[in-house]
């Protein structure tokens, strides 16, 4: 309520628009004294008018609502607008959160591969890592795994890092739990580790070199020779894993300070010596029997994987496309014949194999010795059951997981030429004469014409051959073997001199 009139007819109108005309009556009757204040107003009392007014207001703003409803189709426009709007700014946000969750994975992943190897190829990647074990343990000496890749060595619940560290110290085996534990012992970089081990479907690079010479037999023998990184990595396996496992007596292939000659010896004077022959004996152990001994040994999953990995290979088929050289893994992985470590693995898992077939001849009256895949059997006793004896060879070979093979039994009796492993065994350990006779043909030929065009056996330098192969007559005959040598180092001073 003002107490003053209005000024002008503008002011005036500006008081009825903002209170009506009927407020604006009331309170310049209260002013002009015309009524009291403090008494209500005899027709329209002061609340109605207010009342009134706040109505009239109201009544403003609906209607300036139902102006902006008019046009139903421009609302519906904006609405949608500030919705495609708002859906855009909250997929903006979610890319731009993803995109931050795997950048950090991957950073983390990139840093993780700086301290472990969480991935070596499909198939053989389940025990790395830490996490429990669920598969069945697989030892060494049973037969062939039917799984490509077993889960666990170690038995259920167990921790996939972990190694037996009494067990590997009663072998005198180094310990390691992880594959940077293992690293760090043979002075590898990781990340060389890793190129080492995986386990490539197709590649275009190879750890192996890869070629054939013959056989006695006329056929030929692949050989798969490690390049220099992997060689390097496979002689520490040899050295510091393998070497120091205890074998069996009977084991002589490629074990130190035993040879061919100490295979046959205990063969000498039989009365029937039996020769079996194992077939396709290192392609026959698999990655996952590698993979299994290495864990029964003490080794953790992971270890055990790593070195599987490492002292296995798979057949490869070369191929060429767009001028680039592809390699492809056909077949499972199994032992390389021409690894260091493949001949030491075979004994190890055979250390069973040759306890059975050692104790089952003690007590008939054999004697047993193992060179490699070459059996031998033999007996004192003229009349001794050799069927029994190729029987049992024959079940013992089957459970263990190899194969005799069919076109290599020889079972040979006093009287005839009886050989092991090429060593003559009749009365005392001999060289085969038909080969001395050669051999003393070759020096007299080199003797009166020189050793241009002359070959001896496999070797580019006749020479060298020739006393190799003296050194080995040596061996087995030590009269006969150094008057050979003298004779071939007298030829190589001789030629030496004229070049």
């Amino acid at each position: 309520m003002t107490d003053r009139p209005p000024r002008n007819r503008q002011e005036l109108y500006d008081r009825i628009a903002r209170g009506g005309r009927d407020e604006v009556i009331f309170e310049e009757m209260v002013r002009l004294g015309f009524w009291s204040a403090d008494q209500p107003a005899p027709l329209d009392p002061p609340d109605e008018v207010r009342r009134t007014t706040e109505l009239r207001e109201r009544l403003a703003q609906l209607r300036d609502q139902a102006s902006r409803l008019q046009n139903l189709a421009a609302l519906e426009r904006e609405l949608k607008k500030r919705r495609m709007a708002e859906s855009m700014r909250r997929r903006a946000e979610t890319k731009q959160r993803r995109l931050g969750e795997r950048a950090a994975r991957r950073a983390a992943t990139a840093e993780r591969k700086t301290r472990e190897l969480t991935y070596l190829g499909p198939g053989v990647s389940a025990g790395l890592g830490p996490g429990p074990s669920s598969g069945p343990s697989s030892g060494p000496s049973s037969g062939p795994s039917t799984g490509s890749d077993p889960s666990s060595v170690l038995g259920p619940g167990a921790d996939r890092r972990t190694s037996d560290a009494a067990r590997l110290a009663a072998q005198r085996l180094p310990l390691a739990s992880t594959a940077g534990e293992l690293a760090a012992l043979m002075t590898l970089p990781l990340g060389q580790l890793r190129f080492l081990a995986f386990a490539r479907e197709v590649s275009t690079t190879t750890h192996y070199r890869r070629f054939t010479i013959p056989k006695r037999d006329g056929s030929e023998r692949v050989i798969s020779a490690p390049l220099p990184r992997l060689k390097r990595a496979q002689h520490w396996i040899l050295e510091h894993i393998l070497e120091p496992i205890a074998l069996a007596d009977p084991a002589h292939g490629f074990v130190r300070g035993r040879s061919t000659v100490t295979n046959a010896t205990p063969h000498v004077g039989a009365a029937i010596v039996i020769n079996v022959d194992l077939k396709d004996f290192f392609p026959t152990v698999t990655y996952a029997r590698v993979k299994g001994m290495f864990g029964k040994l003490g080794y953790s999953e992971e270890i055990a994987t790593v070195l599987g990995l490492l002292c296995t290979e798979p057949d490869i088929a070369e191929t060429q496309l767009d001028g680039i050289a592809y390699f492809v893994a056909r077949g499972p992985r199994r032992l390389p014949q021409g690894a260091p470590t493949s001949p030491a693995i075979t004994n190890v898992l055979c250390r069973r194999f040759d306890r059975r077939i050692a104790g089952w001849a003690a007590q008939h009256g054999f004697r047993y010795t193992r060179y490699a895949d070459d059996l031998t059997l033999s007996t004192r006793d003229g009349d001794a059951k050799v069927g029994s004896a190729l029987a049992f060879l024959r079940k013992v070979v089957v459970a263990e997981g190899f194969a005799v093979h069919p076109d290599k039994i020889r079972v040979v009796r006093k009287g005839r030429r009886q050989e092991v492993t090429g060593v003559v065994v009749n009365e005392r350990p001999a060289v085969v004469r038909a080969e001395l006779r050669r051999f003393r043909a070759l020096l007299y030929q080199i003797d009166k014409d020189g050793p241009a065009g002359k070959r001896w056996g496999h070797g580019g330098d006749v020479l060298a051959a020739a006393l190799g192969f003296a050194s080995y007559v040596a061996m087995v005959d030590p009269t006969k073997g150094a008057a050979l040598r003298t004779q071939v180092l007298a030829l190589r001073a001789r030629f030496a001199a004229k070049r």
